[in-house]
């Protein structure tokens, strides 16, 4: 026990010692201290505590009421984060500059420590060498006796230095008297050839002007023709923006006279249906077929569902679904958006609508449009006649008991290989019953992609697709404050295409 209890206080010993090498704390020399660390780090220690429970939530007993609270504490944590963001980063850099701090103070301290050592170390090393000291000082006496004599012959050997020293003397002064004697001959010579370099930089100055004279000369000219080119290219901009500013003028004066004739257009309507409306001033909203008959679609669709180009720009995917085909039949075809995009890109397509109005329209705009009712026109037709059928914006205004009619009429009256698309507004989407479906006063009821992939698959038609169209966080921009699955799942897109293709 004994034996084990030395070996554990050893072991304690060399720990303690380490930690006074890392961490010294005591004295120097003589009685100065050191300075002692250990509060800094007990509060650096309690700031560290504080910083890593900001944000965190206080725990509670469990239990309904508690676990609610919970969840509110967690979730005013999160939505708090933003703004005790930069508090955090500032705590935790200041942290970082006190641990800094205390690794310095440490280091000065094992420095100091060093030196104190090393002081003392002098100091013995001092003590030592000072018998050393003496004997060298005797040695120095002895050393000055001696340089003693050897000065007395270094002045034997200066006078002897110095005797020579004149004559070399005497011998210059000859050499000198020499010297100038010929300084005549040399002065000539030297001004001879200065006057020579002279001659010969004026020459050089004289070339060097006639070059530059030169060289300023072609600049000019260079400079003049880059300014007659630069006057000319500006000429020919200014022409060319002065065409360009007549054709934008003539082309907002054509705008400008268009949007006229429409607003003419429009006020001619209301005029019919005002002079429509007079023979029966006691009709109402509520006189059923007759009243929805004199209100003007054209301005409906132009209102709720968009310009023309805008409905043009999302119907090229029918273009390149039908590419192709040929005598195709556009159901409730409008005002003739998708009859014009299968005109842009050669396909051979027909449309038909129950509005006189709509009809006139298209057949303005050279596109192949009659009035007549879906069912007796494709009754009429014979059968494998139609290459495709498209139904954009229409089954959601028929009864229910008729969407499959009119599915099993598109599949006996399109050949082998012909498409049949269907675009609808998609009840999946929660967003169409609160701002889009009801809007239109004709509707009947929304029907859901799987009702009506299941009336083409009865009526025949095969490879059946769905596509989701215009997705509704585009024109409600606060969907997108809900989660991404939940928003998709019912929040999606406003309207679907269906597309299936006949096998047999």
């Amino acid at each position: 026990m004994d034996q084990k209890a030395e070996e554990l206080a050893a072991v304690i010993e060399e720990i303690r010692a380490r930690v006074r090498s890392r961490f010294p704390n005591g004295t120097l020399l003589g009685d100065v201290p050191l300075p002692d660390l250990t509060p800094l780090l007990h509060a650096r220690d309690a700031a560290e505590a504080k910083v890593a429970s900001i944000g965190s939530v206080n725990p509670r007993a469990p239990g309904l009421v508690n676990s609610t609270i919970q969840a509110v504490k967690r979730t005013v944590a999160r939505a708090l984060d933003w703004h005790i963001r930069e508090q955090v980063e500032f705590n935790r850099g200041v942290m970082s500059c006190v641990q800094a701090t205390l690794e310095a103070l440490n280091e000065c301290n094992r420095t100091m420590t060093s030196l104190a050592g090393k002081i003392e170390a002098v100091a013995k090393y001092r003590d030592d060498i000072n018998p050393r000291i003496d004997d060298i000082n005797r040695r120095i006496d002895e050393t000055a006796g001696q340089i003693t004599q050897v000065h007395q012959h270094a002045e034997r050997h200066i006078d002897e230095v110095h005797s020579h020293h004149e004559a070399l003397h005497a011998a210059i002064y000859k050499e000198f008297t020499d010297v100038r004697s010929h300084w005549h001959q040399w002065r000539e010579g030297w001004d001879h050839k200065l006057a020579t370099h002279e001659m010969h930089f004026l020459r050089s100055i004289a070339e060097l002007q006639a070059s530059f004279q030169q060289r300023v000369n072609l600049l000019e000219e260079s400079y003049r023709d880059m300014l007659t080119a630069q006057h000319a290219d500006f000429e020919g901009a200014l022409a060319r923006e002065n065409v360009e500013i007549q054709r934008k003028l003539w082309a907002d004066l054509d705008r400008i006279r268009t949007e006229y004739e429409t607003i003419i257009h429009a006020e001619l309507r209301i005029l019919r249906q005002k002079a429509a409306l007079a023979p029966a001033p006691t009709a109402t909203a509520a006189s059923g077929p007759t009243a929805l008959d004199r209100i003007d679609w054209l301005k409906f669709a132009e209102k709720f569902r968009g310009a023309e180009q805008y409905v043009k720009d999302h119907q090229h995917m029918y273009a390149e679904r039908f590419a192709g085909l040929s005598d195709v039949l556009d159901i409730g075809c409008g005002r003739g958006e998708l009859l014009a995009v299968f005109q842009q890109f050669g396909i051979q397509a027909r449309g038909i609508d129950t509005n006189a109005e709509c009809v006139a329209l298209c057949r303005s705009k050279d596109l192949n449009a009659e009035q007549a009712d879906m069912f007796g026109y494709l009754d009429s037709l014979p059968d494998a006649s139609l290459g495709g059928v498209v139904c954009s914006q229409v089954v959601e205004h028929l009864p229910p008991e008729r969407i499959p009619e009119l599915v099993h009429l598109a599949h006996a009256k399109i050949r082998r290989d012909g498409l049949f698309a269907v675009e609808t507004p998609n009840p999946e989407c929660l967003a169409i019953f609160a701002t889009h479906f009801y809007l239109d006063p004709t509707h009947n009821r929304p029907i859901p992609p799987p009702l009506m992939a299941f009336y083409c698959e009865e009526a025949g038609f095969g490879r059946i697709e769905v596509e989701r169209l215009y997705p509704a966080v585009e024109t409600m921009p606060s969907l997108g404050e809900l989660p991404e699955a939940f928003r998709k799942e019912f929040f999606g897109s406003l309207d679907y295409a269906l597309f299936g293709r006949k096998l047999g």
